[in-house]
């Protein structure tokens, strides 16, 4: 070949390009009925080619009629639209959901005179570890102002308990003696508060433990406590291995779980225990090849919407009588193990699930 000679080119296959793509891909026409899409589509849509094709969006997404209507507006419009952070159902997965970024351009091409190029960016994994990192910040900032108050409440606490001691002494009447133990029963009562509200005051003991021992621990005693009208099933991993934990304080942030799904289900429902490892997750900034993940999910009637970005919080609860106390220690046990509790909630669904990592992250292995 002469070297100023030019290489020969290949013609391209669009459909091979599409299916090259990370982002699902559909092509729509004229009466919104899917005529094309590409690998990664099928995949967000669990759903075939030949299935797809002939179909409207609002056969294959839960909730898809906002999408549609869309898909019309740029259509008619001439000009591309936009849709960010839309919670995505497939309807042949009904339990899966995902937060997307959606694109509708109107495609002037001969032959496909009013067909909608619809792109849909999976956003899930970056809107998860964005909220990690904020539960992270809030974890830190509603520690050190628990702590802070706790310190505050002490002192004055145990001068008010002295003082009634005092008092009982003076006093000769036993009806009277009556009014201090009350105060003193109180008072012992917020001692106990604030102790908790300053977090697991010893460092972690680690030994190697075998998780579902304690998860089954955690579901004795939850057994014995909650309404014979509640069930509880247990849906375990076999394949996690044993895992350097602090014992105790472990199975203290999973009864807490538990015990916030139980109360949240009242007098009858179901609780699902569950493990499962994820691979390659993302806690924080960091990284993990395994993370063990324990699941407590139940069918009650969900977190309140207000309530969803301060959960973890002390003292926030929708619990008349609740403390609000269970979550931000969990919230902090999984921390000091470099772990994080996360939650989805909706009526009829909520899973907090504990995350705690396997061995090493990718960055102490590289």
């Amino acid at each position: 070949m002469a070297a100023d000679a030019l290489p020969v080119t290949r013609p391209i296959d669009g459909a091979l390009l599409l299916d090259a793509l990370a982002t699902a891909v559909m092509v729509v026409d004229e009466r919104s009925r899917v005529v094309q899409l590409n690998i990664a589509a099928e995949d967000l849509l669990a759903v075939s080619v030949a299935t797809a094709c002939g179909k409207r969006i609002t056969d294959l997404l839960v909730r898809g009629d906002k999408l549609e209507a869309l898909v019309v507006r740029a259509r008619v419009g001439g000009e591309a639209l936009a849709q960010r952070q839309w919670e995505l159902v497939p309807a042949m997965r009904g339990d899966a959901r995902y937060l997307v970024d959606c694109t509708f351009t109107p495609l002037n091409l001969p032959g496909m005179a009013g067909c909608v190029l619809l792109e849909i960016a999976d956003t899930t994994r970056q809107a998860r570890i964005s909220r990690e990192n904020a539960l992270l910040v809030q974890l830190g900032g509603s520690r050190m102002m628990a702590r802070q108050l706790a310190h505050e409440i002490k002192n004055p606490l145990g001068g008010l308990r002295g003082a009634a001691q005092l008092l009982e002494r003076e006093l000769p009447d036993d009806a009277l003696k009556e009014y201090t133990r009350v105060i003193i029963g109180e008072a012992d009562r917020l001692r106990v508060l604030v102790d908790s509200l300053l977090g697991p005051p010893r460092a972690l003991h680690l030994e190697s433990v075998n998780l579902h021992e304690l998860l089954d621990r955690v579901y004795q005693l939850v057994r014995a406590e909650c309404p014979a009208a509640l069930e509880i099933i247990r849906d375990y991993d076999p394949s996690l291995p044993p895992m350097e934990l602090d014992r105790d304080q472990v199975i203290q942030a999973m009864l807490n779980l538990a015990r916030n799904a139980i109360q949240a289900l009242g007098s009858h429902g179901q609780l699902t225990l569950r493990t499962r490892a994820v691979t390659g997750a993302t806690i924080g900034e960091r990284r993990h090849r395994v993370v063990a993940s324990v699941q407590f999910e139940d069918n009650g009637p969900g977190v309140p919407t207000e309530l969803g970005e301060t959960i973890f919080y002390p003292l926030v609860t929708a619990r008349p009588g609740g403390t609000g106390l269970g979550l931000a220690v969990a919230q902090d046990i999984a921390t000091r193990h470099d772990g994080l509790v996360e939650f989805e909630s909706r009526p009829g669904r909520t899973v907090f699930s504990l995350l705690l990592p396997i061995g090493m992250t990718n960055e102490q292995t590289a």
